[in-house]
């Protein structure tokens, strides 16, 4: 974590047309908190991921957006630290709640998702990959990136190069993906689908501005493989459960993060036994 103090509730301004807000939420999952970014000239803007129902983040938001028209709130996805202001913001200043697709929580066999997520979220227009919003001296495009969640996506800023990744890529910490919605195979697909981009920047919903996207992103793959590599190493000495390969393979973890690194360690799993390489019995995996 970086030193204190953190600018929470400040407008910071890392380039004409962006601004962001930091919301009150730091966690072992949130970092310092979430960013949520205003996106426009003073006169016509829209706000992505407006970030948790907190009534400080909204009286910030409503502060930092001022006489300007709020065109559109954008949400890349539904945790509860990202969508759920939509709702309340919507209601104080009509501006429609626009980007990802409503999450489906409960399928036949069971839940799909856990408790993190926004069950509030209720968009007036779902964006498909490629679609833009526009305002006045803005364009946003959609990018459809699922893997951290099914209905995640990306907003590009054609203006600029900027591209806002919402947690598919952050800049300080890789992404958690959460079967069953989040999907590794999905994941790093949608890394694959970044890194052919020429996006100059990124802007995370946590973590600094990333100057260099596409070295970032290919490190990202590589880390990844590598995950997966130490995986098969590990279950080629002997076949276990996920509980018995995360202590080997995260070192020093933080014991608040060891849920994710199992859930993580799974999801590698799921997409190996789907490509045939792994397979299990009951919870003990094996190589095929």
């Amino acid at each position: 974590m970086p030193p204190k103090p953190w600018p929470t509730g400040l407008v910071e301004q890392p380039e004409p047309l962006v601004r962001r807000v930091l919301a009150p939420n730091p966690s072992p999952y949130t970092y310092t908190g979430t960013q949520t970014y205003i996106v426009g000239a003073e006169n016509e803007v829209a706000v992505i991921d407006p970030g948790p129902n907190e009534p400080a983040h909204l009286d910030s938001l409503i502060a930092a957006i001022g006489e300007a028209k709020l065109t559109a709130i954008m949400c890349t996805h539904t945790h509860r630290d990202h969508s759920p202001a939509a709702k309340p913001l919507a209601e104080l200043t009509g501006a429609p709640v626009v980007g990802c697709a409503p999450l489906v929580l409960d399928v036949e066999g069971g839940p799909r998702s856990d408790e993190a997520f926004d069950d509030t979220y209720e968009p007036d227009r779902v964006l498909e990959d490629g679609e833009q919003m526009t305002g006045r001296g803005w364009t946003l495009t959609a990018v459809h990136t699922p893997g951290h969640t099914s209905n995640h996506l990306c907003f590009a800023l054609e203006e600029s190069g900027a591209l806002f990744t919402g947690d598919h890529v952050m800049g300080w910490s890789t992404s958690v993906v959460i079967p069953p919605d989040g999907d590794m195979g999905d994941y790093m697909k949608s890394l694959d689908k970044l890194y052919a981009r020429e996006d100059t920047v990124y802007y995370a919903a946590h973590g600094a501005p990333i100057e260099k996207p596409r070295q970032l992103v290919r490190g990202m793959i590589g880390h990844r493989r590598q995950r997966e590599n130490q995986i098969l190493r590990l279950l080629g000495e002997e076949p276990s459960a996920i509980e018995g390969l995360v202590p080997q393979m995260y070192k020093n973890l933080d014991p608040r993060l060891t849920g994710a690194a199992g859930m993580s360690v799974k999801a590698h799993l799921i997409d190996l036994e789907r490509r045939g390489i792994v397979s299990r019995s009951g919870n003990i995996w094996q190589t095929a």
